[in-house]
């Protein structure tokens, strides 16, 4: 399988034609909707949709044009209340055909410590492996030291996982603000992570199998 490469300028990125069928709702009100969109990785990581102008049914929405790519617009993501790929809906922007999720259960020991203290200890891990990211180590929540940590009100999302809370982590008297997440319910694809924690490995120190 090839990978994407970085695109060399706006005026020449990686262009392929997508196959899913893609639609767009506003206010309950389908404004798009198209089986012959183009991928365009305008940035390394993720591709946007062009729509032909012909597939887009509500000319008050924000678009951008390329030069490259006459009667075809990228729609603005936040124009749309609900994106879809056939009827699966799509969250915080466009998928990838290139990117990978798989979520393994382990029996590896895993031990997080952060200031000398052991803040996660457990033998049934569950690794995240994600095409172009370092493994993520998910611990089930009754291996963590819940004491220890207090929610906080950032949150974040991914296309491939869903939607994440936060908690910073109080050890000795010290806050490590928005150091460990969560997907209380996950994307279909990643559903082996729900409820379980992370931690950020290059914030933490992580021993695994004793190394």
């Amino acid at each position: 399988m090839v990978l994407p490469t970085t695109p060399g300028t706006s005026q020449s990125p990686r262009i392929e034609d997508n196959p899913k069928w893609i639609r767009g709702l506003k206010g309950g009100r389908t404004v798009v909707d198209s089986r012959a969109t183009k991928l365009v990785w305008e940035v390394p990581w993720y591709p946007a949709w062009y729509i032909p102008t012909a597939d887009v049914r509500d000319p008050a929405l924000e678009v951008t044009t390329r030069p490259d790519l006459p009667d075809h617009v990228r729609v603005d993501w936040q124009a749309v209340d609900r994106w879809f790929e056939e009827d699966i809906e799509v969250f915080v922007h466009p998928r990838s055909p290139y990117t990978r999720v798989d979520t393994l259960a382990s029996s590896r020991h895993v031990i997080v410590r952060v200031g000398g203290v052991d803040v996660a200890d457990t033998r049934k891990p569950t690794v995240l492996y994600e095409t172009g990211l370092p493994p993520r180590w998910y611990i089930p929540a009754v291996d963590v030291r819940l004491d220890l940590l207090t929610p906080t009100d950032t949150t974040s999302g991914c296309p491939y996982k869903g939607f994440a809370d936060y908690w910073k982590l109080t050890v000795d008297g010290v806050e490590h603000p928005d150091i460990v997440w969560s997907y209380a319910t996950p994307l279909p694809e990643s559903e082996a992570i729900a409820g379980m924690m992370c931690f950020y490995d290059d914030r933490v120190d992580i021993e695994i199998d004793g190394a």
